[in-house]
């Protein structure tokens, strides 16, 4: 049977440039980038291609961007960096309730080194408000972060109105752009942000790279030390093959911004289940503001694991947790205010550039016919 991937918020596969253009540096291009002989010059030229690539997308200079492990390592050394290098200036971050782990865990660790965090609510669609931001504000603050986008509902938040207010105060602000970049137009001068978090594997580019960008004159305090890597900020012989593949996806990326296949393939899977299950499937997050592959539905009084357990080809992912027959509604799901009986069958179906018609009414046909099974037996 037909096996269907709409988790592409999980996880993207490699496009296929971007695995023929890493494909020589298995074998041709295997000096050391910092070695300045015949085997390192070629493999310095790819990295820095690279890294203008990866600016290009985002409209930053090339010198604005260092290559980290991922989104989590970027996000550790925005905040953590920017706290240890600033915190003389003041000890105050704000950030949002529905941040990612890799956000929400570093404030906590920096809350035991003297650090105070605030964290802002979210209205019933998963946006931060601006003024709430404002209000939070103190003679203290040092550090705004807050997500672009949210990675199980798809809400995309008001980063430029909250990056005029930081400006206006005089806050770095921050945003984690994993879910993001490459999925709606980035431009960090028209955002107001200051630090911008990429992830490789959310661009179809591999697991294991991201990029942070940090504007000019803004200093952080590297995680690790050693020799003078990525402008000094990460230590360590960079990850050239894994970098090269995160240029190109950067690059091939731009051309797919202005298309609206996604958009128009996610609408309509949220039609067809509109139709078929009418006030028994609800809307998760925002209906405009919000990614354009990104459909966060509730089927009423369900639990949505189980009905990805019943439909076992179909890969998607839900936002609650199960643990020895207990569900535990999703935190971004709680601190929108989802009931429990509509968020405990939430289900995020995430759709990606490989995605079909055929896909979408494929697993309308699956579920109505789950659906069907479940009126005969009761």
């Amino acid at each position: 049977m037909q096996k269907i991937y709409l988790d592409y918020n999980g996880s993207t596969p490699l496009a296929h440039e971007v695995v023929d253009v890493m494909k020589p540096l298995l074998n041709d291009y295997f000096g050391n980038p910092s070695a300045l002989h015949w085997a390192g010059k070629p493999v310095k030229e790819l990295l820095h291609k690279a890294r203008v690539q990866v600016a290009e997308l985002i409209s930053c200079s090339s010198r604005e961007i260092i290559f980290t492990s991922g989104g989590s390592e970027a996000n550790n050394q925005a905040l953590k960096g920017f706290y240890f290098k600033n915190s003389k200036k003041g000890n105050h971050i704000i950030t949002s309730k529905i941040e990612h782990p890799s956000i929400l865990n570093p404030c906590k660790f920096l809350e035991q080194v003297g650090a105070k965090v605030t964290y802002v609510g979210v209205d019933q669609y998963g946006r931060v408000s601006p003024e709430e931001i404002e209000k939070a504000i103190t003679k203290e603050t040092i550090l705004i972060t807050i997500m672009h986008s949210n990675n199980e509902v798809g809400t995309l938040q008001p980063i430029m109105e909250i990056g005029e207010i930081a400006k206006r105060y005089g806050i770095a602000f921050h945003s984690d752009a994993s879910q993001s970049v490459g999925k709606v137009p980035i431009n960090v001068n028209d955002l107001g942000v200051d630090l911008l978090t990429i992830a490789g594997h959310k661009l179809y580019a591999p697991k294991g790279i991201g990029a942070l960008y940090i504007r000019t004159g803004i200093e952080l305090e590297p995680l690790i030390h050693g020799a003078s890597h990525e402008y000094g900020l990460r230590a360590g012989t960079e990850n050239t093959l894994l970098a090269v593949g995160l240029g190109k996806a950067c690059e091939i990326s731009r051309e797919y911004l202005s298309h609206n296949q996604l958009k128009d393939l996610t609408n309509d899977l949220w039609l067809e289940l509109k139709k078929e299950f009418g006030v028994n499937v609800v809307l998760n997050g925002h209906i405009e503001e919000r990614l354009p592959n990104t459909l966060n539905v509730s089927f009423v009084n369900k639990v949505g694991q189980d009905i990805l357990n019943a439909i076992p080809n179909l890969a998607a992912s839900t936002g609650s947790a199960c643990h020895a027959g207990s569900i535990e509604l999703s935190p971004v799901l709680k601190e929108m205010k989802v009931p429990e009986h509509i968020g405990i069958g939430a289900i995020r179906f995430s759709l990606g550039r490989n995605t079909t018609k055929n896909e979408i009414d494929q697993v309308m046909k699956w579920l109505k016919i789950l659906e069907s099974a479940k009126n005969v037996n009761s």
